[in-house]
This record gives structure tokens, C-alpha cells and sequence, in this order.
């Protein structure tokens, strides 16, 4: 029996590997021709880099004015993280504690958000927003907040579920307002769905092109991928610089959930399961 079980776990593990293998190899083959000379990459597209210069990487942060357009997408995906994270943390908590009949309605209309594409709602949305100069950065982060709330909402909500209102009761004999018992005791202990939700965003807010093409698509604004747009349009041909260019856009998101990712299945689990 445990023979049987020990050769289960070693096909599981190998199937694992292998899927590994096969999702992380394009990837693999970006990074080590992002190394190459663009006469290396016509000669043999699988063979090793010859040499690890960095002459491309340079190159390229130059031709992709990457700190401007980082600093603007890092600017957009922070502000944007904390609208969302502190309006739909206030919200699910007031939801959650005020158990009537019109908190229920609240909470099935937000719910209801999730049910909605952003592309029913783009033309009507981006022409609104126009028409009250809306159309920059602080306008798509209101965008995106309203785009995101309805699954921040939900998950936050979830995870109250599994909070006692008895820590708010405690609080309340202790002498703590509302705002108190939200911010100093409850905000603390959903870290976990704080995490998860900063981690789904980033990757969405970081990597949008659709919604920064239509609202900041003016120069000295460009977000990370509108101008990976235009340099893969000016360097189509240079491979080895698109390449190198594309290894640094995709490197912080990477980064980021790699430092967060023992945070982001608990608080999915919290957030959908409780």
C-alpha cells in the first residue's frame, strides 16, 4: 500500500515537472536570445547566448525611456491598489457587520459587477470621462477602481465571514469607535485576501494595455505596455532588443509575486471558501 502510494506521488511530481517544464521553456527562450546578437538569433534560435553582455538590456532602457514609463504604471498600479483595497475593505466590513435587508441588496448588486465585461461597458465609460476631463492618470485609477471593486468586495467579504464579531464587541467595551475597530484589529487579520488582491491587480493593472491605450495614450504619460506597443512597432526587426526590452517589463510583476505568493492561496481559500 505504501509502495503504491509512494509511486503515485513520484507520477505526480513528475507530471508536474514536466508541465513546469513546458510553461517555463518560452519563457527560457526569451531570456537567453534577449542575450544574443540579432545575427545570433536568425542563426540558431535554441542555442546558448555566447556571451551574457548587457549591451541589449542598456539599449533597450534607453529606446523604452523605461524609468518615465515605469514610474507611470507603478504610480497607476500603487494608487489604484489602495482606492481599491481600502474602499472594498470599509465596504465588505460594513456589509458584513450589518446584517439587514438592504446590506444584502448592496452586496448582490456589487456582486452582480462581476457578471459584467469591461467591454460592454468601455465605449459609455471612456466617453463619460471625457466629458468631465477625466481622461489621465488619476481618472484610470478611479476606472480601475470601479472595475475591481466588485471582486475585491467579494473576497473581503468572504474572509469577514470567518471573523467573530465578538473582537468588535471586545473593542467596543474597550472604548474603540467604528473606524478603530476596523483599521487597528480587523484590517490586520485579513493580510492574507490583502495580499491576493494586490497580487490578481498588479498583474492586471501592470500588464493593461486596452484601457491605459484609451485614456492616457499621450506622450509623458505611457504606461510600461503601450510602450512596449510603440517600441516593438519602431524595433520589429531588432529582436534582440524587443527581446531584452520585454525580460524588464516582465521581471518586477515576477518579482513581486514570486516575495507574495505564500500569501495568495490562503487568502483565495479565505475569500471564496469561508
Amino acid at each position: 500500500m505504501k509502495t503504491k502510494r509512494k509511486n503515485k506521488k513520484i507520477a505526480l511530481i513528475a507530471v508536474g515537472v514536466v508541465f513546469s517544464a513546458l510553461w517555463f521553456y518560452p519563457f527560457f527562450l526569451i531570456v537567453i536570445n534577449s542575450f544574443k546578437t540579432k545575427a545570433e538569433i536568425f542563426q540558431n534560435t535554441l542555442s546558448l547566448p555566447k556571451g551574457l553582455g548587457l549591451e541589449n538590456y542598456t539599449m533597450a532602457l534607453d529606446k523604452l525611456d523605461f524609468v518615465r514609463s515605469a514610474a507611470n504604471s507603478l504610480l497607476i498600479t500603487v494608487g489604484s491598489l489602495v482606492l481599491i483595497i481600502f474602499v472594498s475593505s470599509m465596504a465588505a466590513y460594513a456589509l458584513s457587520r450589518n446584517t439587514s435587508k438592504l446590506s444584502g441588496i448592496i452586496y448582490f448588486i456589487i456582486a452582480i459587477g462581476l457578471l459584467i465585461p469591461f467591454q460592454g461597458i468601455m465605449i459609455p465609460l471612456i466617453s463619460l470621462f471625457g466629458k468631465v476631463s477625466m481622461l489621465n492618470r488619476p481618472g484610470l485609477m478611479i476606472m480601475y477602481l470601479g472595475l475591481a471593486t466588485s471582486m475585491a468586495t467579494f473576497m473581503y467579504y468572504g474572509a469577514l465571514r470567518g471573523i467573530p464579531k465578538s473582537l468588535d464587541e471586545a473593542a467596543i467595551i474597550d472604548g474603540a469607535n467604528t473606524f478603530q475597530i476596523y483599521w487597528k484589529i480587523i484590517f490586520p487579520l485579513l493580510k492574507p485576501t490583502t495580499v491576493t488582491i494586490i497580487v490578481l491587480n498588479s498583474l492586471w493593472f501592470w500588464n493593461d494595455y486596452l484601457l491605459p491605450s484609451l485614456s492616457v495614450n499621450k506622450q509623458g504619460m505611457f504606461t510600461i505596455p503601450l510602450k512596449m506597443f510603440y517600441f516593438f512597432g519602431e524595433f520589429n526587426k531588432q529582436w534582440h532588443l524587443a527581446l531584452a526590452a520585454l525580460v524588464i517589463v516582465i521581471l518586477p510583476i515576477i518579482i513581486l509575486f514570486i516575495i507574495l505568493q505564500k500569501h495568495v492561496v490562503k487568502g483565495i481559500s479565505d475569500g471564496a471558501v469561508k
